[in-house]
């Protein structure tokens, strides 16, 4: 097996270009292409599928994000230049493959859930035809844009159902990568969270972006009204003081004395939350700050949040346990090839089967609305819905272009839809089977 990246070779392999997706994969995807160019199977037919076997464990429901992030990436996906010297630099690939990836660009189709849909174990929420080459090469960037942003959404969905009609913001930069905190605040977004930290997520995607100050403010100064009198002087009295460095009533004393009783908000970063919050809500009264908000951050994640349910609280701010999926960092997707010449294929291995042939979807409802089963349609690509039954894939991609451009506001609507969908015994936090049952069917002959 090649390497690079390490050793003595580590600087000469080194690669900066950001303007492309093509190197964000797998070396063994390449072995596998340049194989199978050798030995001519290269452009068969194929029909590859990204789908979940189960879910994380206590999950009920999954929520489908990074679609949109991922149409992006795949319109980034070409071999230019610097790929094509690197990869021949440092002896990946010969020249046949390098031949063929300098002219690499996806020309199938690809179908899918739309961002904002739920999915339950075997939901095929991906559907990728085209050329065992040209799709199977793809596998890395679709699994990690999928499973991870869809691991955040599945998350964020659980603590927005948690908080009920409080918001949340999305502050856990500081606890992923500098590229994961960008995917996971648009994630958060699409799930319902109202704003993030990261200002990258608001340039590149217009999220509502929120921020104040941290504990070192405050210990910069020599008194913490000189902190607050600062901040109040450059941001207005709208913002939110930190009134936990020192002690928390003096904390929300001073904050009103520099603020006065139109201070916007006063957040509590540790602490038994639900008592510091009950004790600073009657504070802030007795100070005449009554319309002063209270934001709690501090390790939160779902259980924390439906917690502190009864508390006087008016926002929640969500780090650590949002990033990392609250316990469930991956989706659990996998990708695999079903079709090949039009012929069904299936993996058979011990625990980790699949279903051959390419698949189509509809979820059945009853007449109230209420989601029933998840029905996966064997040997078809298109499904006709009967009466409370609802198609979910929609088209992505259609010979290499897209049909469907990104739009997060639109997933954000319909992810709020579908949750009213789901029976109540799918929302609650406690372990339990998925919200709703896989059914698998064969398509009806025409």
């Amino acid at each position: 097996m090649t390497s690079a990246g390490t050793g003595p070779l580590a600087s000469l392999c080194d690669v900066t270009d950001p303007s492309t997706s093509a190197l964000l994969t797998d070396q063994y995807e390449l072995t596998m292409v340049a194989a199978a160019l050798a030995d001519g199977t290269a452009d068969r037919d194929c029909v590859f599928e990204v789908f979940a076997r189960r879910l994380p464990e206590s999950r009920r429901f999954g929520v489908v994000a990074g679609t949109g992030r991922l149409l992006e990436e795949l319109q980034r996906f070409r071999f230019g230049a610097a790929e094509l010297e690197f990869l021949e630099r440092c002896g990946i690939v010969a020249q046949p493959m390098l031949d063929w990836l300098a002219s690499y660009e996806f020309s199938g189709d690809i179908d899918g859930y739309a961002e904002g849909e739920l999915y339950f174990p075997g939901s095929p929420i991906l559907t990728v035809r085209g050329t065992f080459a040209e799709a199977v090469i793809l596998e890395t960037l679709a699994l990690s844009v999928l499973n991870y942003d869809s691991a955040v959404a599945s998350a964020a969905a659980r603590m927005v159902n948690a908080a009920s009609d409080r918001a949340l913001i999305e502050m856990g930069s500081r606890r992923t990568g500098e590229h994961s905190a960008v995917a996971a605040a648009r994630a958060a977004y699409l799930a319902g969270f109202s704003a993030t930290s990261n200002l990258e997520a608001g340039r590149r995607y217009g999220v509502p972006t929120a921020g104040t100050a941290a504990h070192a403010f405050t210990l910069l100064h020599d008194r913490e009204g000189e902190a607050f009198a600062a901040q109040i002087k450059t941001l207005g009295a709208g913002t939110t003081l930190l009134v936990d460095t020192y002690d928390i009533n003096a904390g929300v004393k001073a904050a009103i004395e520099a603020a006065g009783p139109q201070l916007g908000a006063v957040r509590i970063d540790s602490g038994d939350l639900g008592v510091l919050a009950m004790q600073t809500r009657r504070q802030l009264d007795e100070l005449g700050a009554k319309d002063t908000k209270i934001v709690l951050s501090g390790d939160l994640d779902e259980f924390a949040i439906a917690a502190l349910g009864a508390a006087p609280v008016d926002v929640y701010g969500v780090g650590t346990s949002l990033v990392t999926g609250s316990g469930a960092p991956t989706a659990g997707m996998v990708y695999k090839l079903v079709e090949v010449d039009g012929r069904p294929v299936a993996k058979r291995s011990e625990g980790k089967p699949s279903r051959g042939g390419a698949k189509a979807a509809l979820r059945r409802h009853k007449p109230s609305g209420t989601a029933i089963e998840e029905v996966v349609i064997a040997g078809a690509r298109e499904v006709e819905p009967g009466p409370g039954e609802r198609a979910l894939q929609v088209p992505l991609v259609r010979n290499g272009k897209l049909v469907r451009q990104p739009d997060l506001a639109a997933a954000r609507r319909d992810l709020r839809e579908r949750m009213v969908t789901l029976p109540w015994d799918g929302l609650k936090l406690s372990r339990g089977e998925p919200a709703i049952p896989t059914v698998f069917e064969e398509a009806k002959p025409k």
